[in-house]
């Protein structure tokens, strides 16, 4: 036997990090309509077994407070430069837009269909044409 594979065998096991689920595919940006169907999925079902049915149930007051609160956070480790924790903070973010978008019926499709809209349109272009705030 090698000294490397002895090394290894005799060493303590590392505790990594669980591997990754790899069933639904690699990372792409349709996670978020699957994610969408989950969330819809737990409206009206046992809050005391989903986090999404909790949050449904304690109504559209307390899911934005959350929404703020992950968007917070999300800021935070931007301009803290933590780049792995905004990466986290980020998929909080998402997640409690889309459970957001649940409790106001919003369907994932509207908004990609409003981002499709906006496409090669200047940013600022684009403001100027929105109803102005007389308030503001």
């Amino acid at each position: 036997m090698a000294k490397t594979e002895k090394s290894r065998k005799n060493a303590p096991a590392k505790s990594a990090a669980p591997p990754k689920p790899e069933a639904v595919g690699p990372a792409t940006p349709d996670v978020l309509d699957r994610l969408f169907e989950v969330v819809e999925s737990r409206r009206g079902t046992d809050p005391a077994i989903s986090h999404s049915a909790r949050l449904l149930a304690r109504g559209r007051r307390k899911i934005a407070q959350k929404f703020g609160e992950e968007a917070v956070e999300c800021l935070i480790e931007a301009v803290a430069g933590n780049r792995d924790e905004l990466v986290s903070e980020s998929a909080d973010v998402l997640y409690h837009l889309i459970v957001m978008w649940v409790d106001a019926g919003v369907k994932p499709a509207e908004v990609w269909a409003e981002l499709l809209r906006r496409e090669g349109t200047s940013g600022v272009a684009e403001k100027a044409s929105r109803p102005r705030d007389p308030l503001a």
